[in-house]
Parts: C-alpha cells; structure tokens; sequence
C-alpha cells in the first residue's frame, strides 16, 4: 500500500464566523486518502472552539490563537508552527477549495523531484460575476515571478513541504506593513529555492467582497510595496515588473488623496515603462477623473485586482 503524506490546512481568521465554517468543511470534504488537519487560528478576536466539532475520522480541527505579530503573516506563521502534517497548505477563512484540489495538488508535487511547493487556479467570484483564473503553465521560475504577480498563484492554493517552511526558505515574513503583500513576498522567496509547481486547474474558489481587510488601506498598500521593492533588488533587472509594482504605488498615492506622491510614482513608473496601465489609473484618479472604487469594481468583476 503507498503511503501517503498528511497534510495539515492552515486557516487564519478573524470575525468571519460563517465563512470559515464553509471555508474549514471545504477542506474536511476532501477525497484526499491521507490524514488531514485543519489549524484554525483566531487573529485578533476571540477563539471559538466549537469549530473543532467538525472533527472526523482522520480529519482533525484544531482551534488555537495567534501569539506572534498581530496580522495575517503571524496567524499564518502560528500555524505553520504548531501545524504536525509533512505538507502544510493554506487556505483564507473566504475562500473554499473544490473537489479533488487536495489529491491533484499532492500528485503534482510527489510527481517532481526536489519540488518543494506547489498552486493551482482560482475560480474568484465577486458581485455575482465568477470567472476561473488559470496559469497555463506547469513550472513558475523566478523571473517570472518578478515580470508579473501572477494572480493567479493565490495563498489558498498553496502547498508546501513542512521542511521547506522550518529548515528551509522560511515562514511568512512578519515584517512587511500590515501583512500586505505577504504572499507576494512569500512565493518570490520560494521561488528563489526552487521553482514553483502549478496545476492548471481551478481548484479553489477566491472571494472578493468589499469586507476585505486591505480594501481602504491605501497608506498600508503603499508602503508594504516599497517595503518589498527595497528587499527584492532582482526588480531592478526586470522593468516591466519594477513598473507594475511602483505603478500600483503610484495608485495607492491617489487613492489616499496624495496627488503629489501619485504623480511622482507615476511618472517613474513611466519612466521605466511607459505602457504600464496602473501609471494611467492613477493619473486619472489624482485628476478626479476617475474614482478609486470604480476602478476596484470594474477590475473585480474580471477576476482582477490593481
């Protein structure tokens, strides 16, 4: 008989109580023959350990809090740590993952040697509209990575090996403001160690709703994306990508209210590429001729983010 790796789901959440029912049973429900845990950790608010009920045979709830920085990169951090699976995955307390995600997503990182970690394509839904976001490619390298954020690699997909979070590239960075951008940083770091494994499947549905955390917090976005161009110098050989990100920069700069920290973003952002869309967005913002919301509206119903 094979033996099959366990797996333990790391769920951070915080004062979404019937979502993360959803979100936690999504993953009990998985084909997968091996054991599964669920580590639910509570940020910020107050732990409900009725959730650990859902307990079944070899599917095991655990409610525990978060003790590390206040945030998403220390609740994920909480549970990686106290996680006892050889594969740790994630999963936000809004999203759910489909049928079969869990054994395709194994099978794929079993499949290549030395892999470490592995994704697989979104289904996001926002404001009645659902579209499937897939990366039609099997190997994600790091150049690619720093060209384009690739949405499509969302945190609940991911699918690592517990010696590559504790001995190896390491846990979520708990330094970065306000948690923004964290998986982000995250998958380029991976990627450093070794390229990144993709199924090109739908296998987890990404809600967008306006409840998001980040969704106001402009001042944060802004500096947590600085924050990530100083630490990843490699931006600097690839300008596109070093445009994309200062030119959501320069649109954070706008939709705070600063027009003049938007209009410098933006013309760097020019400078470096002078057909990067996000520069245009946040001109037109800090002009007032178009809003910051009606952007974020219009891109989400596409299945995209600025």
């Amino acid at each position: 008989m094979t033996v099959v790796p366990s797996v333990s789901a790391v769920v951070p959440t915080r004062d979404r109580p019937e979502l993360l029912r959803v979100a936690v049973q999504a993953i009990l429900d998985q084909d997968y023959p091996g054991p599964v845990e669920v580590v639910v950790v509570y940020d910020q608010s107050e732990p409900d350990r009725s959730v650990e009920a859902l307990s079944g045979p070899d599917r095991r709830v655990r409610v525990i809090r978060n003790e590390r920085t206040p945030g998403l990169a220390g609740a994920r951090n909480t549970g990686i740590l106290a996680a006892t699976g050889e594969l740790i995955a994630f999963c936000d307390d809004d999203d759910e993952w489909l049928p079969g995600k869990l054994r395709a997503q194994v099978d794929a990182l079993e499949g290549v040697y030395g892999a470490e970690f592995v994704s697989c394509g979104i289904r996001v839904t926002y404001d009645g509209h659902t579209v499937d976001r897939v990366l039609e490619r099997d190997r994600v390298p790091l150049p690619a990575l720093l060209r384009d954020r690739l949405t499509e690699l969302h945190p609940s997909t991911f699918l690592i090996r517990a010696a590559a979070l504790r001995d190896g590239f390491g846990l979520v960075d708990e330094e970065i403001p306000g948690s923004y951008a964290e998986d982000y940083e995250f998958l380029l770091r991976a990627a450093r160690s070794a390229p990144l494994i993709n199924v090109t499947t739908p296998y987890v549905l990404v809600r967008w709703h306006k409840r998001s955390y980040f969704a106001q917090r402009w001042e944060t976005i802004s500096d947590a994306l600085q924050w990530l161009l100083d630490r990843y110098p490699e931006f600097a050989g690839e300008p596109a990508g070093q445009a994309r990100v200062t030119g959501q920069i320069a649109f954070a700069r706008a939709a705070s209210g600063d027009r003049k920290g938007a209009l410098s973003w933006a013309g760097r952002t020019l400078r470096s590429n002078p057909r990067e869309p996000r520069a245009y967005l946040a001109l037109a913002v800090a002009g007032r001729v178009l809003g910051a919301d009606t952007v974020l509206r219009t891109l989400h119903k596409r299945g995209r983010g600025i």
